[in-house]
């Protein structure tokens, strides 16, 4: 097995950060056997080289090596693209194809972005990992395959998990061997090395003399957020070599050509409340109802207490929030003096005083009024389609106007509540 310095210079890999040099050598490693892999890495940072060297450095190297992007084939194709279909299995399907699995039989299949999998395609492929059988689109004939995989991800994975879009079962049967890339940002002393590797290629590749960068450019570069990692340094070197005449670079020039770096911070996001989605009118008229309903609740609450106990300051006070949500601000305008309470005694008529057991007795009601059941919805909505009818004369198609429905809706209704009888008249 060539050494790590020859398998960077043979696969075009630049930089000599500790971590970078640690998945470098665990592809090495994990070449000579079949057990599967799992690259993770943000987007931009090099993964397809991994698959590449374990592939070269397998026994699998005179086999296919396929790379599939699992992101940029749509869901209802994807089945059909890694299994392959039979003829006449779905529309257009004119003749038998070959999927990737059966094509690279034998060696080496890289499924790139493997967390945009569907869910369905998800299951199908832990059963290839586990047995090595698939069936093709529209066939009942298993098929075996030989084929090596190496996926690679820029998702989190746990939270993936968490959210029931990757199956738990699958990421650990991918990840036998996980291999991780750092980002730019976390490899400093590598950034000036590729920075000048593509001035270089570009200088090559336009005929130009290539661009050269002074200390303050350097610690600019050095310091530089790079969300979109080394993709994002490839295109801006690319740019700089095209468009600046002067070969000189100095610190002003890239800082024109890169986004804002306050911009590239990370930032705390807060999640949001989800608001009430209101999908009809009647839901809307419901929840108005229900608020109706509350602050009558809460009336009868101040009602009852001031019939028991009276105007007193521990009434006010244990229904302070109560008495402003009814009554609004305007009872803050009435003087509050700390020697005698506030006089509330206008909002109902002056109660006698009375003894304990007849007070009982005679506001025993008051017990039913907590105790009455919730407004019911159904009887609610019958009512409702009860008086419309009523109204037009039994024609449904004025009467669902006025209800704001469908006509065929309140048929549906009509016939649910059996109000035929109405109807006729």
């Amino acid at each position: 097995m060539d050494s790590l310095q020859s398998t960077k210079q043979r696969f075009g890999i630049i930089g000599n950060n500790i971590g970078l040099n640690r998945a470098l050598e665990k592809a090495m490693r994990v070449s000579s056997t079949d057990i599967s892999v799992l690259v993770i890495g943000e987007s931009g940072v090099g993964k397809e080289n991994i698959p590449k060297i374990i592939h070269q450095y397998s026994h699998r190297k005179h086999s296919k090596y396929i790379a599939v992007n699992c992101g940029a084939i749509p869901e209802g194709t994807i089945d059909s693209e890694l299994f392959g279909h039979e003829k006449g299995a779905f529309t257009g399907a004119t003749q038998t194809r070959s999927g990737y699995f059966e094509v690279a039989d034998g060696g080496t299949i890289f499924l790139d972005e493997v967390g945009e999998l569907p869910l369905p395609t998800q299951v199908r492929l832990l059963r290839v990992l586990e047995t090595g059988e698939f069936i093709k689109v529209g066939s009942s004939k298993v098929q075996k395959t030989n084929a090596r995989i190496v996926a690679a991800t820029n998702v989190n994975m746990m939270e993936a998990i968490e959210k029931g879009k990757f199956r738990e079962d699958l990421y650990y049967r991918l990840s036998t061997v996980e291999i991780t890339l750092p980002p730019l940002r976390d490899r400093k002393e590598d950034i000036v090395l590729l920075f000048r590797k593509f001035a270089s290629d570009f200088a090559q590749k336009y005929h130009m003399p290539p661009l050269q960068l002074d200390v303050h450019a350097q610690a600019l570069l050095t310091e530089y957020r790079w969300s979109g990692n080394i993709r994002q340094l490839r295109n801006a070197a690319e740019q700089l070599s095209v468009l600046e005449q002067e070969r000189k670079i100095n610190a002003a020039t890239i800082r024109s050509y890169l986004p804002d770096r306050g911009k590239q911070l990370p930032a705390l996001i807060g999640k949001k409340e989800k608001e009430s989605d209101f999908s009809s009118e009647r839901e809307i008229l419901y929840k108005v109802l229900f608020d109706m309903k509350n602050d009558l609740n809460d009336l009868k609450k101040l009602t009852l207490d001031l019939m028991n106990n009276g105007v007193s300051e521990s009434v006010q006070e244990k229904n302070q929030g109560l008495i402003e949500k009814i009554y609004g601000k305007e009872s803050q305008d009435i003087p509050d003096t700390r020697g005698e309470p506030l006089n509330v005694a206008t909002l109902e008529p002056k109660v006698p005083q009375i003894s304990a057991a007849e007070n009982l007795d005679k506001y025993a009601y008051a017990e039913t009024i907590e105790e009455e059941e919730p407004l019911s919805l159904q009887a609610k909505e019958l009512e409702m389609i009860k008086q419309a009818l009523i109204r037009c004369n039994g024609k449904r198609k004025l009467a669902a106007k006025e209800l704001g429905i469908s006509e065929r809706t309140l048929y549906r209704k009509i016939k649910q509540y059996d109000l035929h009888e109405i109807e006729s008249k």
